[in-house]
């Protein structure tokens, strides 16, 4: 019974976890958005951060982003990643935590996933299954 109890407590986070990764969040788009971080591939996209999803102890963020229309999504994580000491810090001072949270910087697929729906939903196939026979 503990087993499933602890399994069924990771699938949701806890509202103190969405909390600070909606601060984390913020305080990271603020940062990219006055160009607060200083990095030459970073200064030259605009990046969205949709997503920040904490582990239960609130010791590792990982951070989803997507800079515009999905380019360069590989300089722009490593420009993240060789920063990650700097906005790590920032972050510690915005945010109220004992600790804070190792920064993990990863893709956001989920725009790219509701493109691939949209197209499925749109196929003829899919259309005349929906529509009816």
């Amino acid at each position: 019974m503990t087993r499933s109890k602890k399994s069924a407590h990771q699938a949701a986070p806890s509202q103190r976890q969405l909390r600070v990764g909606e601060l984390i969040r913020h305080k990271l788009a603020e940062m990219l958005a006055r160009g607060e971080i200083h990095d030459d591939v970073l200064a030259s996209h605009v990046i969205t951060v949709p997503e920040v999803r904490l582990a239960p102890d609130l010791k590792l963020a990982t951070v989803y982003i997507i800079p515009l229309g999905g380019a360069d999504i590989e300089s722009v994580l490593e420009a993240l990643d060789r920063n990650k000491r700097y906005i790590r810090g920032e972050i510690a001072h915005a945010v109220n935590l004992k600790f804070a949270p190792d920064l993990r910087f990863r893709r956001d697929e989920t725009f790219e996933e509701a493109s691939r729906i949209d197209a499925l939903l749109a196929s003829p196939k899919v259309r005349r299954d929906i529509e009816g026979d």
